[in-house]
């Protein structure tokens, strides 16, 4: 019966398309973001998590489905160059970390994503993002948008890099017209949280 089971789940799973994996867990990362939505009045549908654990050559930005659980978008993202207050000399493999003006660093934390607006990069489509922490404060200042650049791939280029920005989240092109369709019908403020 086993063996039976095994065959109709391995013929099954090669008929449909695979489901987007990644080695992580982030069951307990998409549950905090569910309570955050929940207690704010954000989307409950989705979420945008972005892991700059990750190499800069990997997908690392993710759109994750609160219905389904799971995953159900992925692709890279940029970090800031953080090379204005000080040295950096391992900025394109590691995200650093300052939310000071004028640093050209990521921020990390949860971020309320607002309105669309025109952007001079990419699709001409950028949203503006309101830090809600401490550690991300300074964005609406430092203009810090989730905005696209034909520089940046639409697929994993590891062991290579994606283009640094200055702190914004930069996305392709093509991925960032699917976010945008996203974002453009959601009825809620919907939730962007970057990781390390």
């Amino acid at each position: 019966m086993r063996i039976a089971l095994l065959i109709f789940l391995t013929i099954f799973n090669c008929n449909n398309k695979p489901l987007v994996k990644t080695s992580k867990n982030y069951s307990t990362i998409n549950k905090e973001a569910l309570e955050f939505c929940k207690n704010k009045s954000f989307n409950q549908d989705y979420y945008f998590l972005l892991d700059m654990s990750i190499h800069p050559g990997k997908n690392r930005f993710f759109v994750y489905d609160f219905k389904q659980n799971k995953i159900i978008n992925q692709n890279l993202v940029t970090h800031g160059s953080c090379d204005q207050l000080e040295e950096n000399p391992e900025q394109w493999e590691k995200a650093k970390f300052d939310n000071r003006n004028d640093s050209h660093c990521s921020m990390k934390g949860k971020y309320k994503i607002g309105v669309r607006a025109y952007s001079q990069w990419g699709i001409h489509v950028k949203y503006v993002l309101h830090g809600l922490e401490k550690s991300n404060a300074n964005a609406e200042d430092r203009v810090v948008v989730l905005h696209s650049w034909e520089a940046v791939a639409n697929k994993e280029v590891y062991p290579q890099v994606s283009p640094l920005s200055w702190g914004c989240p930069a996305v392709s092109n093509d991925f960032m017209k699917l976010l945008d369709a996203k974002l453009k019908t959601a009825k809620k403020p919907v939730l962007l949280w970057i990781i390390n």
